[in-house]
């Protein structure tokens, strides 16, 4: 799908976080930038569905919130404003941009997947330098604003991400449960919620080949959920630091389709 590799921007140490019921790990990886602990503010989004007074037309449209980064409403061909539509919330990995995801289009068409991007304030996540922050205000007001436009189905409400943002998927998505239904973390590197709530279902994924995010990680991660009660789906590939279409065919689908 084209939602690849980023040169190495993503390496750092993995942080495999206390309240999940492991410690910080970080021997093998050999990187040395700073690890993400939540502090100060809140990982909760405070942004619950509701039905919405506006309706948009299939299509592109820009958030236009101003400023440098910004980020997108795409409704997919075929969308009916009567009906609830599947949603996805789309997280970048680290020097990424929310049109990274343009190349995923079709297949969200394909599934009828309303999607919002989502630029990060900074190179990546704010978590990732220390603190949830300006990112999770972001992401609650250009929430507000898809649930104002389009009909979505509350019962398919996923927040989704490729490596820092799968990181940042999995911290949003576990610390806000009650709000997103499912959660798809592609080749994740951590998971820092500063709380948890509710219950989502867990895609997981990753390459056996990752040299940026080591595998270990989601292995170890797939394990600590199902034990916690979630139900998790894990699927490793053969690859490195990517987002194989086929890969992401199988998250969204599971999502959208069950299974």
């Amino acid at each position: 799908m084209g939602l690849g590799v980023f040169n190495g921007m993503d390496r750092r140490r993995f942080l495999e976080w206390g309240l999940l019921g492991i410690a910080v790990a970080p021997a093998g990886c050999g990187f040395s930038t700073v690890e993400p602990t939540p502090s100060g503010g809140s990982g909760r989004l405070g942004a619950p569905w509701h039905a919405p007074v506006t309706a948009l037309e299939p299509g592109l449209h820009a958030l236009d919130f101003g400023g440098y980064r910004d980020g997108y409403i795409r409704v997919p061909a075929g969308y009916r404003h009567d009906d609830g539509a599947p949603f996805a919330l789309l997280l970048h990995g680290a020097g990424g941009s929310a049109e990274d995801w343009s190349g995923g289009f079709d297949l969200f068409d394909e599934l009828g997947l309303v999607v919002l991007g989502v630029d990060s304030a900074g190179s990546s996540w704010d978590l990732r330098f220390g603190s949830f922050g300006a990112d999770v205000a972001f992401i609650r007001k250009a929430l507000e604003r898809t649930f104002d436009a389009v009909r979505v189905d509350p019962a398919q409400l996923a927040i989704s991400g490729f490596s820092d943002g799968a990181s940042y998927a999995l911290s949003l998505g576990l610390a806000n449960g009650d709000l997103f239904t499912h959660v798809l973390a592609f080749s994740p590197g951590f998971a820092a919620p500063d709380s948890r709530h509710g219950h989502p279902d867990v895609f997981l994924s990753h390459g056996t080949a990752d040299t940026v995010l080591p595998v270990d990680f989601t292995r170890r991660l797939a394990g600590i959920l199902r034990a916690d009660g979630l139900q998790v789906r894990f699927e490793e590939f053969t690859g490195g630091h990517t987002l194989p279409r086929a890969v992401a065919r199988l998250g969204y689908g599971w999502m959208v389709e069950g299974g």
